[in-house]
């Protein structure tokens, strides 16, 4: 009898034991997974259920949850969607959210952990469950700005704060209107996205952050200048072979500058020279003569290579270790396989500006919880320290001097010193130039790092570059906030 009743035991036991297993699997280890799965129709209602925290820049609200008559009570709602896109993203019913609404998503539903004894005090005193609330660091003027000045091109603009690594405006076209993505109509918005995965220019991809992210062209020759200053060998006098064209070894290449011709008169040119009149020769000899390693690990120190949050991910922009002088040398000057979002080469003059710091950029400012208890507030942290503050002086000069009586000079702007940098990148042998520009202002004391990124040739094929077409809107964005 007593053996029974032990097998019997043993028995429920185990049952006891796996009921016990499988429920902790479901609710401590899927929980996520189950609750984020878009067949999960009852997570889908709750999340529903209670206010989403607005988003806000300038403490106006730019996506905010109102009543809704239909089943899940709440509608996403979002002020000048287009205008914001790239920063809200969007919050669909049947769909991972983007953006910031999906980078926060725990914060602006109210579900994360450290939102536990709100959910608990609201179900005390029955008040209506709420989100946090999300204040941003972008800057209405710079949002406007750059939105307006990129105009109908395809392309993006980052403005950073270099102090702190504040992020002004971030700005990506073509765009596209969040609120048709958060509709409550599934059928109408599974339309609208199909048709936005195969609009001309591709308007759900954030230019800013991510997508089939560009050759830097010239824009990479102030990473050049430091990783040679950096090494203790060579100064901004340094003197570099001047030729009109160069055959690369082992190659059928031949590279070119711009202008057809030597980088100015004499057998030799300095690399400020070089970078000022942005010619490709002197860089591509400048990497052949220095290590992969080192080029590699100074692109490194900017960012290139790393994947970062903002807190949305941004996509790491791309710097290969090139241990053929071939490839190296048109790496060099932002070609080859070198590729970077306008976040990454915002980062690089922000670094300059900043005496040779670079600070992590951030979007958000604070997240405050329903009753407007501050939860989280922004703190300026470094994400590392590329070159020294002598190196950042003389470059960020050579920058000032590139937009003064250099290739850079639409980005002048009268009483205030801009340092700049264009880039004229090539895609290929019929394709149209990738056209960038990157500075700060005013050079005396930065406040301001720019980026901007134009595709496709600004509509102007192989004719454009990056002074004519970038350049003049990124002067654009930067007197709008000068002026403020």
């Amino acid at each position: 009898m007593n053996r029974e009743i032990k097998r019997v035991s043993t028995i429920v036991l185990v049952m006891f034991l796996a009921l016990l297993v499988s429920t902790s699997i479901l609710q401590v280890f899927q929980a996520d997974a189950l609750g984020a799965d878009a067949r999960n129709t009852r997570a889908l209602n709750d999340s529903y259920s209670a206010q989403r925290g607005a988003i806000l820049v300038a403490g106006q609200p730019i996506a905010q949850s109102v009543p809704s008559k239909d089943v899940y009570k709440w509608q996403r709602v979002y002020s000048n969607g287009p205008l914001y896109s790239a920063v809200t993203g969007f919050f669909p019913i049947n769909g991972e959210p983007t953006g910031l609404e999906g980078a926060l998503n725990a914060k602006l539903s109210g579900s994360s952990n450290s939102q536990f004894f709100d959910r608990i005090n609201a179900i005390l005193t029955g008040k209506s469950p709420q989100g946090a609330t999300v204040q941003t660091t972008i800057d209405p003027v710079a949002q406007q700005a750059a939105w307006n000045a990129l105009g109908d091109n395809q392309g993006a603009v980052v403005l950073l704060q270099p102090k702190t690594g504040k992020i002004l405006a971030m700005v990506s076209k073509p765009s596209y209107d969040p609120n048709t993505l958060a509709s409550h109509d599934g059928k109408a918005v599974d339309t609208t996205y199909n048709q936005l995965l195969t609009a001309p220019g591709d308007p759900l991809i954030n230019r800013t952050i991510g997508g089939n992210l560009n050759p830097p062209g010239s824009t990479f020759k102030p990473v050049m200048s430091s990783a040679a200053f950096g090494t203790g060998q060579y100064t901004k006098d340094s003197q570099l072979p001047n030729v009109a064209s160069l055959p690369l070894p082992g190659s059928g290449t031949v590279v070119k500058n711009d202008s057809l011709t030597t980088c100015g008169p004499g057998a030799t040119v300095s690399i400020a020279t070089a970078q000022i009149l942005s010619c490709n020769i002197p860089f591509a000899e400048l990497g052949m003569q220095l290590k992969p390693e080192v080029i590699k690990d100074q692109a490194e120190k900017f960012g290139f290579n790393t994947s970062f949050d903002i807190p949305i991910p941004v996509e790491k922009s791309i710097y290969p270790l090139y241990t053929d002088p071939a490839q190296r040398a048109l790496g060099s000057f932002g070609q080859m396989s070198d590729r970077a979002t306008p976040m990454q080469m915002a980062m690089v003059s922000a670094a300059i500006a900043n005496g040779g710091t670079l600070m992590t950029p951030n979007l958000v400012d604070t997240i405050r919880s329903a009753d407007m208890q501050t939860q989280e507030s922004f703190q300026p942290k470094e994400f590392s320290h590329p070159l020294t503050q002598q190196n950042a002086d003389v470059i960020k000069q050579m920058m000032v001097d590139g937009v003064d009586h250099g290739v850079a000079s639409n980005a002048r702007i009268d009483g205030v010193q801009v340092g700049g940098k264009t880039g004229t990148a090539q895609n290929g042998e019929n394709d149209p130039y990738t056209l960038w520009f990157t500075g700060f202002a005013p050079a005396n004391d930065p406040e301001f790092a720019v980026a901007v990124v134009v595709e496709n040739g600004g509509g102007q094929g192989q004719n454009g570059t990056g002074n004519s077409i970038a350049a003049p809107i990124a002067r654009k964005v930067l007197e709008a906030v000068l002026n403020k």
